[in-house]
């Protein structure tokens, strides 16, 4: 196979269809998603053979447990990806939505019209589910997609694209609307994040390496986040009864997504109350704290305990890791956030309501929080229904990325025969 010409070929489709799929209309989008729903349910049974073929091979190349987790296609999986759809299908149509409309002086009427993006690129790791929700998403949206997914799920990727063709086709969309690039060639990547004839932006969902890659290579504009190095700030007026629980779920509650927290800060007058305490629920867990000086005076005794060193700061660490620091007050904390932090998700607790408003103008991130988990940032969790990617870029989305992302703003004019003099 060419692969350029291949993934040309796959370009000029989706430029294609991407006028079809704009223009048609909320209810026909939405019938194409309950057919590849009832689908999925239907060919159940196949999608779990072809992802058997897929576990198979990955095992047969030492595949890590970790990502042959992520690989596996469960029954419950399955459910979640139908649901998914049917949720996606429930949220409000974003095409086509005008806000902003004001009368001018010359008598013209201006305003702002939501439009789908047109083409956009998905590339992915081992996920299968991730098929589905991007098309999903897409569709909903009313863009094309190309979707390359990682070449350990090429098999369910394969069927699970077979069965978005035949929804599309099913509501009269094209089936070119949705595209899963039908190759294993790393090639493919280069060649799809430098086509901006075709593609309008690229959304990387992937791991470090995938993302650091494109940032070099990419032509195209991207939604993306590299590192999710998120902060729990514990203010000198924090309670207690709520700073505990909010540190120790920021940490545990999964060690390895991108708004974990990794980097505890607390307020010199409260740590020696707070560590402790803290320190305790954290062992349970097995987490290992590595410690400024402060810190370490303050929890001499730890099992799992080292000094920090400036690397600690900058550490994504995806693991039962913390960086944890002493910090004066919240004009340090702002400024060790604002020099360490990837603009991802950070918060703060506390009572104080002047702090608490400083910390949300200040602090320069996607995702700024008072009193609660770092774990919150997430699409489902904001009401955004889904969500394609998190963003910490300033342009064009910033956040979750749910419908709205997948589409931008347009200036619409209502005139009645003026002229401008």
């Amino acid at each position: 196979m060419d692969i350029t010409n291949y993934m040309h070929t796959i370009g000029r489709q989706a430029r294609a269809a991407a006028r079809a799929m704009a223009r048609a209309d909320g209810a026909t989008r939405n019938r194409a998603l309950l057919l590849i729903a009832a689908a999925i349910e239907r060919d159940a049974d196949r999608l779990r053979a072809a992802n058997a073929r897929d576990l198979d091979a990955a095992r047969d190349n030492g595949l890590a447990p970790a990502l042959l987790e992520r690989l596996a296609l469960s029954d419950k999986a399955i459910t979640t990806m139908v649901d998914g759809l049917r949720q996606i299908v429930a949220l409000p149509d974003p095409v086509g939505e005008m806000s902003n409309l004001k009368f001018r002086p010359s008598g013209i009427q201006v305003g702002q019209m939501r439009v789908p993006l047109g083409v956009i690129g998905i590339i992915y790791e081992a996920r299968p589910n991730v098929t589905v929700d991007a098309a999903g998403l897409c569709i909903k949206s009313g863009n094309a997609a190309i979707l390359r997914g990682g070449s350990e799920a090429i098999h369910c990727n394969r069927a699970l694209a077979a069965l978005v063709a035949e929804g599309l086709r099913g509501a009269g969309l094209p089936e070119q609307g949705v595209q899963v690039v039908d190759s294993v060639d790393r090639a493919a990547v280069g060649v799809l994040i430098t086509m901006p004839e075709y593609v309008d932006v690229i959304v990387p969902r992937g791991g470090k390496g995938l993302i650091e890659r494109l940032m070099r290579e990419a032509t195209v504009p991207m939604i993306k986040h590299l590192d999710g190095i998120c902060h729990v700030y514990i203010d000198g007026k924090a309670d207690i009864a709520k700073a505990l629980p909010i540190a120790f779920n920021a940490k545990t509650h999964r060690y390895g997504t991108c708004n974990t927290m990794e980097t505890l800060l607390v307020a010199r007058d409260i740590a020696p109350t707070v560590l402790p305490q803290l320190a305790a629920l954290y062992a349970a867990k097995e987490v290992e704290l590595r410690a400024d000086a402060q810190a370490l005076a303050l929890l001499d005794g730890y099992p799992r305990l080292a000094a920090a060193t400036e690397d600690d700061w900058r550490a994504e660490y995806l693991a039962p890791i913390l960086a944890v620091k002493v910090v004066d007050g919240i004009d340090a904390a702002i400024d060790h956030i604002n020099t360490y932090s990837s603009k991802h998700t950070d918060a703060i607790v506390t009572e104080d309501y002047s702090d608490a408003l400083r910390f949300l103008r200040e602090v320069d991130s996607a995702s700024v929080m008072v009193n609660a988990s770092t774990r919150f940032a997430d699409g489902f969790e904001y009401g955004l229904g889904a969500e394609i990617g998190i963003s910490n870029d300033k342009l064009h989305a910033r956040g979750p990325v749910g419908l709205e992302g997948l589409t931008s703003l347009k200036y619409v004019v209502f005139g009645h025969g003026e002229v401008r003099t």
